[in-house]
Order: C-alpha cells, then sequence, then structure tokens
C-alpha cells in the first residue's frame, strides 16, 4: 500500500522550523519524512541550509516518523567513511527509523573545498564505491580500504545500529537507475517516470521500495500561490544538466530569470483546489511508486497541513 510523506525542504526553512514541521507532519497523519541535504540553497531566496545531519537528531527525538535524505552525496564535500558514521548514527538514535538516500549530487554543493567536479561517469563510479566503503564500516569491523577514489586506514564505527541503513539511490538516467536496482536497497525518483520505475525492477530493485516526491503550494489564492512558486522555485523550469554543474545560488538566479511562472509551475499543484493535489499524486501512485512525499512551498506550513488533513490524504486513502 502507498505511504505519503512530508518533504522537508532545508533550502527554506531553518533547522527548528524543520523539527517543527516534522512535528506537525506526524500530528497531520503523514507516515515518513525526506530532507533535503545542501551546503547551499538553490537561491539565496530561498535562504536557509543547515547541517542536516544535526536536524535528523533533533527530529528522531521529536517523531516517531521515518526519516530519508532526499539525497545526501557521499562523493566530495565528505567522504563516505564519515557518512557511514553519520548514516549509522541516526539509525542508532532514531532506533531504526533512518534510511540513507543517496546520488551523485550536484557541484552546488561539493564544490566547496576546492577540488574538481568529476563527470556524471565517473561520479556514478565513486558513487558505487563509496557505497562498499559504508557498508563495509557498518558491520563493526575494522576497514581498510585502498580503492579507484577512496582511501580508509584501519576504521571501525562503535556506534551502530541493530541493522545497517537501508541505502536508497536516486537516478534519472538510464546508468543511475541501473546501479540503483543492482545495489541499492530502494530508489528515490522525483518525477512520476513510469518508465524509470520498471526500469529499476529490471535491473534488480523489483519487491524493494520506490520512494518519489513533489513540490506543491497550497493557498487560498491560486495566482499568488503561483508567484511563490515562481519567486522560490523557478529552478524547477530549468532543463538539462544545469542543476548538476552549476556552483553558486547566484548563477541559478540567472539562470531563472528566463523562466517563466507557467514553466515554473507546470508540474506544481497551487492553490486550494483539492482535486489538482490529488490528480499531482495520483501520478505517482499510478506510476508504481510505494512512498509519495510533499513539500509545501512557502511559508503557510499550518494551512497546508490542515489543508492535507481534510481535503487531501483522505481522498488518497
Amino acid at each position: 500500500m502507498t505511504t505519503f510523506g512530508y518533504f522537508l525542504s532545508s533550502e527554506e526553512h531553518g533547522p527548528r522550523e524543520l523539527v517543527r514541521q516534522a512535528e506537525l507532519a506526524e500530528r497531520t497523519g503523514f507516515e515518513n519524512l525526506w530532507i533535503s541535504d545542501h551546503y547551499h540553497p538553490w537561491l539565496d531566496e530561498q535562504g536557509q541550509s543547515p547541517f542536516v545531519w544535526s536536524v535528523i537528531g533533533a527530529i528522531a527525538q521529536a517523531t516517531s516518523l521515518p526519516v530519508t535524505t532526499a539525497v545526501t552525496c557521499p562523493l566530495v564535500r565528505i567522504h563516505p567513511a564519515v557518512i557511514a558514521q553519520a548514516a549509522a548514527t541516526s539509525a542508532a538514535i532514531s532506533q531504526g527509523r533512518f534510511r540513507l538516500g543517496i546520488g551523485t549530487g550536484e557541484a552546488l554543493n561539493e564544490h566547496i573545498l576546492d577540488t574538481r567536479w568529476p563527470p556524471a561517469a565517473e561520479r556514478l563510479e565513486m558513487l558505487e564505491e563509496a557505497v562498499e566503503v559504508m557498508r563495509r564500516l557498518w558491520t563493526g569491523e575494522l576497514v581498510t580500504h585502498r580503492g579507484t577514489h577512496y582511501k580508509v586506514d584501519t576504521a571501525r564505527l562503535y556506534t551502530l545500529p541493530d541493522q545497517p541503513p537501508p541505502v536508497y539511490i536516486s537516478g534519472f538516467g538510464d546508468k543511475s537507475v541501473e546501479l540503483a536496482g543492482r545495489i541499492g536497497d530502494g530508489y528515490i525518483c522525483t518525477g512520476p517516470a513510469a518508465e524509470l520505475v520498471e526500469k529499476f525492477h529490471a535491473a534488480g530493485g523489483r519487491g524493494k521500495p520506490v520512494q518519489g516526491g513533489l513540490k506543491v503550494c497550497h493557498a487560498e489564492d491560486a495566482a499568488q500561490a503561483r508567484k511563490t512558486v515562481h519567486r522560490l522555485w523557478p529552478t524547477q523550469g530549468i532543463q538539462g544538466e544545469a542543476s548538476q554543474l552549476l556552483p553558486l545560488p547566484r548563477h541559478f538566479e540567472q539562470l531563472a530569470e528566463m523562466v517563466s511562472e507557467q514553466d515554473a509551475t507546470a508540474s506544481t499543484p497551487c492553490g486550494p483546489d483539492p482535486d489538482e493535489h490529488v490528480e499531482a499524486i495520483k501520478k505517482y501512485i499510478d506510476a508504481g511508486f510505494d512512498e509519495i512525499y510533499i513539500s509545501q512551498i512557502g511559508p503557510d506550513q499550518e494551512a497546508f497541513f490542515d489543508f492535507y488533513a481534510k481535503e487531501v490524504l483522505p481522498r488518497l486513502r
């Protein structure tokens, strides 16, 4: 049966607000949480970017909901041996309610150490090796690793959960979806793409969870909701590889000047009509997603949760 979660936007909200929203989500009847992992927001207008691992610890104490990072990049900014420790501690403090969602990342977050940004094919190789390193460390054994991309010297994790955290892999191209099916415990995608779900199943992912997410903007005035989306998330209208390659929010702002309100809101339900929200979410159900995560764009969180509790979630269940 499909479950419905709330997508916490670390780009828009500070740490205390994210924890408050997690509490509101649980009270509303959402069953899971996603949380984004960024060093920079996409735009200065969004305005936030707290350290996700601190926030996850707070959420684990404030709610009983499972949490998935959507997604962490364990390649450049943070070595996979350190991500392994962070994920193990998150799983331990949440009593097994943490899932590590990972992907090949964006230069926006990863360039900050003044290292080269590898091309996509190399990043996929790095991701596969990173998963190998993390899973070896989650055994609790002493690990020395001399790989193509990473080195680990006599490292051992002492704080471990009862079971290693599941690794869900994000992917949008054939090679990344194949990797997710082959080595992942689940798959993450941000669009209702049935063909990608089927490719994941065919690559070895059949029977494994598939997570998907979408953004909405509930407001009493649909026109105002569209303006809010265009102000905060015009990046939704940027096509191609720019999101993986550009290093600074101002670069996305420059591209966003060419994105119309119509393009920014093309896939985003805006306004007070529950039919529009239900229809958008059902696309993910029809595409075969097991867990669907919804993020409310903008500051009006209480009205969103009330609206979903009364008008949307009951119609989906």
